[in-house]
């Protein structure tokens, strides 16, 4: 039966535009979702939002319009614990996806021995409340423990204030740590101030990584163009620069397609990739963000190409 999206729900762009920059062979969208078909793939009764069907089909068109050769699918949390939609979608690409699950404290070694197989490689901890009813410590401190053995990492969502409570947590666990949306930063801040500082020496401390995508997501500035040219969401850019020309060899870049839970505009996807050109500014940084990095997490059996 069709689901009806959460009020003022806004839809992706089914016409996005082509980025003007050239993406390096290989290019990895390293941060994106599928929901449903709710009617294949129900979303889960404790969800807290319902968005608009947004299917392995389109993600593959997608991936395919921007030129991007693949992606890692990390769960929706419309869609809980059940994992069979991203599945779904990575089985599907033929080796050219990967996937991020969510998984309970008491999943069996049974279950995460199927998700490997079907080519996830981590599972993913949200803590924003708005979106879900987050782990605790020994819950994720658990799952690390598990997926440990099957050469996983963990992803964690939260916000920047958060950051200072989890720094022990997410420092003992036994599995590399992958930020997304570079912890969420207050944008109208100094990317060279005490908080963003002491993100930046987490990271360097510890066998951490970070999404720096998702301008959208935090910008103030928003998404105009400047002077007629592809640059949008210019208040994010100071603070995802600082991350890469730092950490260069552990930054990951993705779209965050379909834009789950944005509430102003949906972002044009091609303008999203443009804007990886302010992030990366040279060839050899835009190449480690897009391909080198993501392949030495997701795909290490093939090595760096």
């Amino acid at each position: 039966m069709p689901t009806t999206p959460s009020p003022g729900w806004l839809t992706w762009d089914p016409t996005p535009s082509r980025p003007t920059i050239a993406l390096p062979p290989g290019a990895v969208d390293a941060h994106c979702h599928v929901f449903g078909p709710g009617d294949v793939f129900p979303y889960a009764p404790e969800r807290k939002y319902t968005p608009t069907d947004a299917g392995r089909e389109q993600l593959f068109a997608l991936r395919d319009h921007l030129g991007f050769d693949r992606q890692v699918v990390v769960q929706a949390t419309c869609h809980g614990a059940d994992n069979r939609a991203m599945a779904d979608a990575v089985r599907a690409a033929s080796g050219r996806a990967r996937g991020i699950a969510t998984v309970r404290p008491d999943v069996t070694a049974a279950e995460l021995r199927e998700l490997d197989d079907a080519g996830v490689r981590g599972v993913r901890f949200a803590f924003l409340k708005r979106l879900v009813d987050a782990a605790t410590p020994d819950e994720m401190a658990a799952v690390a423990a598990a997926v440990a053995p099957l050469g996983w990492h963990v992803v964690v969502y939260l916000e920047a204030a958060d950051l200072p409570g989890m720094e022990d947590v997410l420092a003992r666990l036994p599995v590399p740590v992958v930020v997304d949306h570079m912890a969420r930063p207050d944008v109208t801040g100094d990317p060279d101030g005490p908080e963003f500082a002491r993100f930046l020496r987490f990271v360097e401390r510890h066998d951490v990584w970070v999404k720096v995508g998702c301008p959208e997501r935090l910008s103030v500035t928003g998404p105009p163009a400047v002077d007629g040219e592809r640059h949008a969401y210019t208040d994010v850019v100071p603070f995802a620069r600082r991350v890469v020309a730092e950490h260069g060899d552990r930054v990951l870049w993705g779209t965050d397609w379909p834009h789950p839970n944005l509430t102003d505009h949906m972002p044009d996807d091609g303008l999203l990739v443009d804007h990886v050109a302010h992030l990366a500014p040279d060839a050899d940084a835009r190449r480690r963000l897009l391909v080198d990095n993501p392949m030495r997490l997701y795909w290490p059996e093939e090595g760096s190409s």
